[in-house]
């Protein structure tokens, strides 16, 4: 990537909606509801004109500042570890903005939340050019030393990167202890759940060194993963479905089938979830594990009891007022008679709510309730829509941080097909974030800078917009 593409940091439309109301009698599903019998302004005659504001001002966020009086300088006194530049990485309050004191303390927040801090003031200075802006931090102890004792199965790089602990971080009981935590999970990841893990501040005449004691205990592998009481799936296909692996006919002892318990519990949830997406809503499954002599090999059995599958009886749309009921049922691809289907449910969720996000109501909500009828192997379904209200385009402005600003406001709106005054089309809305991505002028590294986006704000009458 050219360097100049790499200066753009940040990239972002913001667009704010204005609520309309419409009649539901007229209302139809498809076509995006841009017009025709969706009701509503048309569309203006010319794309949107973006406030020459927002470019010479540098790509400004988009919010109201209170106060006449500017920000001159910040500075940041008392740290000794932390970076002064990774302190103002945190805060609002800059030279050349106006000077706001809740602001301040809510920068005050952010330095007390950042857990480097025992103590975090500020005072305010009042010169000719403007306020001079002082943060005086009392850092808390530093980690002198890290020291991990015990551990033979991993070894130190593996741990400090799971640990998250290291020399020269704030010396923190809480992150000590979460820290444990951590380590005695990936411990458990790697088989070894026996694993215990203490802390100790303090070692060899270094009161600052974190010391971890490790009690590793036995590496456990699996043997043999069998599963039994299934009759629709074979054993073959249930074991591809479960994470967890055994060993390959005693050559592959020791690959891939490391014992995590929690892995194991989780399979069973995830046979459970199987068997109920194939209709079979009330299937069971439990698991027995065995362990040998040695303490090192185990034999998992998931136990299957499949119960009846259940036949869709009737499907049922309540709470639509915009679009009919005839036409949400054409959305749908489950039926009257067939095997429920937890798969096809969720594409039939996801395609209603989508169906209405296209019209304008973005903020719709869908939710799928089977109701069991007295027939053993009978269920119906309920779709509950809560609709929402319909949203148009009312504003739209650009934000783009980094120098320099080699592309006017309306050659990127040209990129994407959104016009003020139009009902919100979700369609639209994704199709423009992918022209952004594909354009490969904005920095997209998630470490340097967020990627470009296009952002819905709802407007409300309590803002003030006049630059």
């Amino acid at each position: 990537m050219p360097q100049w593409l790499a200066l753009f940091n940040v990239f972002c439309f913001t667009l704010l909606f204005t609520l309309t109301t419409s009649t539901p009698s007229h209302a139809q599903m498809g076509g995006g509801g841009m017009g025709g019998s969706g009701g509503g302004a048309p569309p203006p005659n010319e794309r949107a004109r973006f406030r020459e504001h927002v470019h010479d001002m540098g790509g400004l966020r988009i919010r109201r500042e209170s106060g006449d009086t500017i920000v001159t300088s910040v500075e940041i006194r008392g740290n000794r570890f932390v970076g002064t530049a990774k302190v103002l990485q945190l805060l609002e309050t800059r030279p050349d903005r106006l000077f706001d004191e809740e602001m301040v303390l809510s920068d005050i927040r952010k330095l007390n939340e950042f857990g480097a801090f025992s103590d975090v003031r500020y005072r305010i200075e009042d010169r000719p050019e403007g306020k001079h802006v002082i943060f005086e931090v009392v850092e808390l102890p530093t980690v002198s030393d890290v020291v991990y004792f015990g551990n033979r199965g991993l070894n130190d790089r593996e741990l400090r990167g799971r640990s998250g602990v290291q020399a020269n971080d704030p010396l923190n009981e809480f992150t000590i202890e979460s820290a444990v935590r951590r380590l005695e999970d990936y411990y458990r990841e790697q088989g070894f759940n026996n694993a215990v893990i203490s802390s100790q501040v303090g070692h060899q005449g270094d009161p600052r060194a974190v010391v971890f004691r490790i009690s590793e205990g036995v590496k456990e592998r699996i043997h043999r993963i069998r599963i039994v009481g299934n009759q629709i799936e074979g054993e073959a296909r249930l074991k591809k479905v479960i994470r967890s692996r055994d060993s390959f006919m005693r050559v592959g002892d020791y690959i891939g089938n490391t014992a995590n318990l929690q892995q194991i519990d989780a399979d069973v949830d995830i046979l459970t979830s199987y068997y109920r997406n194939l209709g079979f809503l009330r299937a069971h499954v439990s698991r027995l594990i065995e362990y040998d002599e040695t303490g090192k090999w185990l034999n998992v059995t998931f136990v299957v009891v499949e119960n009846e599958r259940y036949i869709i009886n009737d499907i049922k749309i309540v709470g639509n007022q915009f679009v009919p009921e005839e036409q949400l049922r054409e959305r749908l691809t489950l039926k009257p008679g067939e095997f429920f289907s937890g798969m096809k449910l969720n594409l039939d969720t996801s395609e209603l709510m989508y169906s209405y996000g296209t019209l304008g109501f973005i903020y719709c909500e869908v939710e799928p309730q089977p109701v069991m009828r007295d027939e053993p192997d009978r269920v119906d379904l309920v779709f509950k829509i809560n609709e929402g209200d319909r949203w148009k385009i009312g504003q739209i402005f650009v934000n783009i941080e980094g120098e320099p600003h080699l592309m006017r406001e309306t050659m990127l709106l040209n990129q994407l097909d959104l016009v003020e005054g139009q009902y919100i089309d979700r369609r639209k809305l994704e199709s423009g974030r992918n022209v952004l991505n594909r354009l490969q002028l904005f920095e997209t590294n998630p470490t340097l800078a967020d990627a470009p986006d296009i952002k819905v704000v709802p407007q409300e009458d309590s803002f003030d917009y006049e630059y």
